[in-house]
């Protein structure tokens, strides 16, 4: 995600941090103690810049610009999407928040047709036994709620993934 942003430009720590909160903030929130350690290491593994000026007050404000090499990583990050980054959809979500960002047509249409072959599997979020219980037979109205909103969901993320592969696939000339 700070790769994601810093892609589309220069920004401080606070500003990253505000941008990350709204992107996946509803799940989960985003701590200094988590934000500045990450980004001290992209720094360090050459993935950024931070060049420090004043802010109000006569502070020190760090400005974080993407490198090359931080370029090179968010590319490889967004090809290689795989296993969780395909399987949460949280983690999902800032996968495809960042997608454009990957310029090979071929990669992008790769990692929706990843997701859609996991949305694609059956879903079993409860069972008896080994035996996957369906809608009818569960008797919680919550977790009732939680199946048919998972099957809704997913039907309409199936759908939006075989829409966008359609014409992913149409624009190709063969």
């Amino acid at each position: 995600m700070i790769l994601g942003f810093l892609a589309e430009g220069p920004l401080h720590g606070y500003e990253l941090r505000r941008k990350m909160s709204q992107l996946h903030g509803y799940a989960r929130t985003f701590s200094d103690g988590t934000v500045y350690p990450a980004i001290d290491r992209l720094v360090s593994a050459g993935a950024l810049d931070r060049e420090f000026g004043r802010g109000r007050a006569g502070a020190g404000r760090g400005t974080l610009r993407l490198t090359d090499s931080g370029q090179r990583r968010l590319r490889q990050r967004l090809s290689e999407a795989d296993g969780h980054d395909i399987t949460d959809g949280g983690r999902f979500t800032v996968v495809l928040a960042f997608l454009s960002h990957l310029p090979d047509e071929a990669q992008r249409r790769a990692v929706l047709r990843r997701r859609l072959e996991f949305l694609d599997r059956p879903v079993n979020l409860f069972s008896e036994g080994s035996r996957p219980l369906r809608e009818a037979e569960i008797g919680d109205p919550y977790r009732r709620g939680i199946l048919v909103t998972a099957k809704a969901t997913r039907r309409a993320e199936r759908a939006w993934l075989r829409e966008q592969l359609d014409a992913a696939n149409q624009m190709v000339v063969p």
